[in-house]
């Protein structure tokens, strides 16, 4: 507010401003300065943070003005904006202070003196500013204080109970090797360290505005092109919290279990299409995406069969509990419920489409969330590849570290993935420039040392794996009965397994010449203490043939998993003789099932023989006394196919009776009536 404002408030007119002793003094200023004058010779006989405000005389009808808060708005220029300025001299003093600075400044021959309150306005002004600061800081350090407190507190309550919370590591210490990072599990940040940000999100950048989801996603990045998201009757609950962990179960609405049931009938059809129609009622129904995105897998189309296991995981994350964490590494879910096998199955081809897409650090990623869900038992055996997916994305830190972590309790160098891996990581660690003399020289010790080791406990991998590279051994090797083709012959079934699946998946990265001097070196050395007499060489044989009897089910499920022709064809005949779906493959033999697949109503009761011919070939034909698995969850009825033809064939031929076709007629002979 202006001087002539006030001045027009107060109902007062210029030059009726009381006179005082220094108001004869005649200065040379504008008459803006006159006012100003006349108003601090006024309100100068108290200062307005005093205790007689009362004194102030403020005809404000409004109430516009608060003495209160002179002090406190802002300085322009020297004066305060809006308020009455107050006088720094002392209540009884109505003169102007003759102290400080005074600047002259030649204008026409006339000298003018600068008013000493902008001096002293503007070193208020500092002193403000250094109260705040220090009012700033005061409490600064206060919250600072009260968090360490509330940290302290909760330490001492950890330590007398002796339990710690679930959920990530603090930062000062070391990170959980299950913990998950939210921002390696979006491929785009991978994909924009190797092309840039421009080449990966150029195209998306302008649809940003028409986002229709609005919910927040770490698995995936819903898309325009998705049907509307509506809750499938898919959820999750919290079964119990013991020791720091944290169990989840999904669960499956009734509405979600109808068409759980509809699915299992379309699969046992064999028809895509059936599971087609059923995605149009549910589009979000997991098991039937998983489904179709292996039939679209297996007709090339790649680009569909990933857009509906991403799919599948939009619905599932959207299912998840408040408290479940996928970064903790203290979330689990047991593999024995059916409802919690498709997330499982989802992340697993997720994780593949991934690694073929040229993103082994995401891979990596998926592969370690997939552990930290069940780590003890490991459904789907991800140790068979965790290993694989972090020399590809030059991990070998995280590698050296799981295998020194884990194998006091894991036995991980009894892996032949682990044995041949982590030789490899200290190897390649080996030869990073910028790693000091002495680093570089103990890492490549230990990968001697270590491949030596693996080539003692596992001799038949040498051969397979320099035929898969390419390389010609010279005659002492390939002569050599420790590694000749008998070392691969005399190596037990579930060995051989092990011994394709890791070369199937891993021999590409052996092929560096340097890698092949360093493997050619530690080989002669090996045979050097073969042809010693090293008792290491007997144990290792003993071993061998002790612990790879039979490949447990998780094993042989990653097997099936993975594709991998070589490893396939060493499944034995129990599993690959059985039918295994795509949504569950080879199912726990102690299955947790919280809900049952109604009773099929047997169609022979109905109609006639031609109809029951005609029913027995549909999917929904039971046979008379055949009863569905028990216990099964939207039970699947394991007969198919071939089999399921012709028992329904054969039930109709022994059910066959006169009455129920149309009599014979009279020229015909006798007895063509009747067919036993």
């Amino acid at each position: 507010m202006s001087r002539r404002a006030l001045r027009r408030l107060r109902g007062e007119q210029r030059g009726q401003e009381p006179l005082g002793p220094g108001a004869l003094q005649f200065d040379l200023r504008d008459d803006d300065d006159a006012e100003e004058e006349g108003l601090k010779r006024e309100l100068g006989g108290r200062r307005p943070g005093e205790a007689g405000k009362e004194g102030v005389r403020v005809n404000n009808r409004f109430e516009l003005i608060n003495i209160e808060d002179l002090e406190d708005d802002p300085v322009v220029n020297g004066e305060r904006s809006g308020s009455s300025l107050t006088d720094t001299a002392a209540p009884g003093n109505k003169g102007r202070a003759p102290c400080g600075n005074t600047d002259t400044k030649a204008d026409g021959g006339v000298a003018r003196t600068a008013p000493p309150e902008q001096s002293n306005a503007s070193g208020k002004l500092r002193k403000k500013k250094k109260k705040q600061k220090a009012k700033k800081s005061s409490t600064g350090e206060a919250v600072e204080n009260g968090l360490e407190d509330i940290d302290r507190i909760l330490e001492r309550i950890e330590d007398s109970s002796g339990l710690n919370r679930p959920g990530p590591a603090p930062l000062s210490s070391r990170k959980h090797i299950l913990y998950v990072e939210h921002r390696h599990l979006n491929p785009d940040t991978e994909l924009k360290r190797y092309f840039g940000a421009r080449a990966v999100l150029g195209e998306q950048r302008p649809r940003q505005r028409q986002r229709v989801y609005p919910k927040c996603t770490w698995l995936t990045t819903p898309k325009s092109t998705w049907p509307r998201y509506s809750k499938p009757g898919l959820s999750m609950r919290l079964l119990e919290s013991k020791k720091g962990l944290s169990l989840f179960a999904f669960e499956h609405s009734e509405e979600y279990q109808q068409a759980q049931h509809k699915f299992l009938v379309a699969v046992e059809s064999m028809e895509p299409n059936n599971i087609v129609v059923l995605l149009q009622t549910s589009p979000y129904h997991v098991d039937s995406l998983l489904q179709l995105s292996d039939a679209c897998r297996f007709q090339e189309d790649q680009e569909m069969a990933r857009d509906l296991i991403e799919r599948a995981l939009y619905s599932m994350e959207c299912a998840f509990h408040p408290l479940f964490s996928l970064t903790s590494g203290a979330c689990r879910l047991d593999y024995r419920r059916p409802e919690n096998r498709s997330f499982y199955l989802a992340l697993y081809k997720q994780m593949s489409f991934l690694e073929k897409r040229g993103c082994p650090r995401t891979a990596l990623e998926y592969c370690k969330l997939i552990l930290s869900l069940e780590p003890d038992e490991d459904p789907l055996c991800m140790l068979l590849l965790i290993d694989h997916l972090a020399l590809r994305a030059r991990n070998y830190e995280y590698l050296i570290r799981l295998f020194q972590e884990w194998e006091a309790h894991r036995n991980l160098s009894q892996l032949p993935n682990f044995a041949f891996s982590v030789p490899l990581a200290y190897f390649l660690l080996s030869q990073q420039t910028d790693l000091p003399e002495h680093e570089q020289s103990s890492a490549r010790e230990k990968a001697s040392l270590w491949i030596q080791q693996a080539l003692t406990m596992f001799p038949g991998v040498l051969l397979p794996l320099l035929e898969y590279c390419s390389v010609r051994p010279d005659a002492t090797v390939s002569t050599h009965p420790f590694f000749g083709p008998n070392a691969e012959i005399s190596q037990p079934p579930a060995l051989s397994q092990l011994v394709s699946l890791y070369l199937g998946r891993s021999h590409f990265l052996w092929k560096e010449p340097t890698t092949m001097s360093w493997l050619e070196e530690n080989v002669h050395r090996v045979l050097q203490a073969v042809d010693a007499g090293d008792p290491a060489v007997e144990a290792c044989e003993h071993r061998r043939k002790l612990l790879y009897q039979r490949a447990p089910r998780n094993i042989q499920r990653h097997v099936v998993l993975s594709e991998i022709k070589e490893a396939v064809a060493a499944l034995p005949p129990d599993v690959t003789t059985q039918s295994v779906m795509g949504f569950d493959p080879l199912p726990p033999a102690d299955t947790i099932y919280s809900y049952v697949r109604p009773e099929r109503l047997s169609p022979i009761s109905r109609g006639n023989t031609i109809a029951l011919f005609f029913r027995s070939l549909l999917p929904n034909y039971t046979a008379e006394g055949e009863r569905p698995e028990e216990g099964v969850a939207g039970g699947l009825n394991r007969n198919q196919g071939l089999n399921r033809l012709m028992l329904a064939v054969r039930d109709m031929m022994a059910n066959f009776h006169l009455n129920d076709v149309e009599a014979p007629h009279e020229d015909d002979a006798e007895g063509e009536g009747e067919w036993d």
